[in-house]
């Protein structure tokens, strides 16, 4: 029988930073719009970025395990700024493009082109919160726990 391997610290404050800016969403939307806004927990917009706060949350918790001159903490780093420029270039262009989709579906009643989700893309602001959020929450919690 194989040793049990434990669950990675890192991953582990990571989701948990993931959780907590999708919650943030939840009481910020809901109180902005004056209804119960349950749908923002799982919505990919909005403020903060929780994918860039997911991994940042990574890379500042794997680079404070292993150290920010490993190959590891290397590795994070860059998987984070893939996902973080896509966040904002490639699914900003997305919700770009569903706006112009939505404009045109409702000026042409014959497109019936429905409904799409402009909230899906990342301001740079959106961005940066969720940079500052990931990195602060996952150094508060590193510190405290290890």
């Amino acid at each position: 029988m194989a040793p049990a391997v434990p669950i990675s610290v890192s991953l582990i404050i990571a989701v948990g930073v993931q959780l907590a800016c999708q919650a943030f969403k939840v009481v910020l939307y809901s109180v902005r719009e004056r209804r119960a806004a349950i749908s923002w927990f799982f919505s990919a917009g909005g403020i903060p970025s929780a994918h860039s706060a997911f991994v940042t949350a990574l890379s500042v918790s794997v680079g404070l395990g292993s150290g920010f001159g490993s190959d590891v903490f290397a590795v994070a780093c860059v998987f984070s700024i893939i996902i973080i420029y896509d966040s904002w270039r490639l699914r900003g262009a997305v919700a770009h493009h569903a706006r112009a989709l939505e404009k045109l579906s409702r000026a042409n009643e014959r497109l019936k082109l429905g409904t799409f989700n402009v909230n899906i893309g990342h301001t740079l602001i959106e961005i940066g919160a969720g940079i500052i959020a990931g990195g602060g929450l996952a150094a508060g919690v590193h510190f405290l726990i290890v």
